[in-house]
């Protein structure tokens, strides 16, 4: 059995995948680590990675971006594998990622969804037939009213994709309100929406001269991310030291 250290244990992730891992026979949560330090019927919560004392094989992350450098710490201190699912990291934030990954295990994804993962390699084989047919792509995500980054980090994931296909040759456009002119051909817009209760949705729209394709993903419940956080640690622990990511579960 694996045993999971669940960092961020009492957000609303840290419940689904709490919830979830009582009947994932491939593993169970240790102990957990949260500020608010609430209370779990089937493990204990700390407040602090340091007040942690359970041997665990591997970390699952749902927390914010301003907790992942001391994660990073710890778990390349200790070479214990982690699952980074918190987005909106800095650049300085996805460097210490990187080295992180030169000590222990380190699994970061934007997006941990089965759904989205597969629509990433869709759109690296569609989006440079698409481009050289003179589709303009554009992306469109939505959330809930209580997320704090945006774009999200899938609309990253996303456009990254896209623009990888393309020689990197793309410029990420947020906001158009202060200029006046033509749009680029070389340029991706993507456009956040904060709204409601909103789990998860994203369109990527390749605009042509009379057509429209898009590619788009619901999330319909947090299930799904818990699900491939949980698949994600399962895979894992007991790996090397190395970056991976969704793809590699998914090979």
């Amino acid at each position: 059995m694996i045993r999971v250290l669940l960092h961020g244990a009492c957000g609303r992730m840290g419940h689904v995948i709490a919830d979830l891992a009582k009947s994932d026979e491939r593993l169970t949560i240790v102990e957990g680590v949260d500020a608010r330090g609430e209370a779990y019927a089937d493990f204990p919560v700390r407040k602090d990675l340091s007040e942690c004392t359970e041997e665990a094989d591997v970390v699952i992350d749902f927390s914010n971006a301003s907790a992942a450098d001391h994660l990073l710490d710890y778990c390349a201190a200790k070479g214990l594998p982690v699952v980074l699912c918190t987005t909106g990291l800095s650049d300085a934030q996805i460097s210490h990622v990187n080295e992180a990954a030169k000590k222990t295990a380190v699994l970061r994804s934007a997006n941990m969804s089965i759904g989205i993962n597969l629509l990433l390699k869709i759109l690296k084989e569609a989006a440079p037939k698409l481009a050289a047919a003179g589709f303009d792509c554009e992306i469109v995500e939505m959330h809930h009213n209580n997320k704090l980054d945006a774009p999200s980090g899938t609309a990253l994931a996303l456009a990254d994709a896209v623009n990888s296909s393309l020689d990197n040759t793309c410029d990420y456009v947020y906001d158009r309100t202060q200029r006046r002119e033509k749009r680029p051909k070389n340029e991706i817009g993507i456009s956040s929406v904060r709204a409601g209760s909103i789990v998860g949705d994203h369109d990527v729209i390749f605009a042509g001269q009379d057509e429209v394709v898009t590619f788009t993903h619901r999330a319909y419940s947090r299930n799904i991310f818990a699900k491939g956080a949980l698949t994600a640690a399962a895979y894992l622990a007991g790996k090397p030291a190395g970056l991976y990511d969704m793809q590699d579960v998914l090979a």
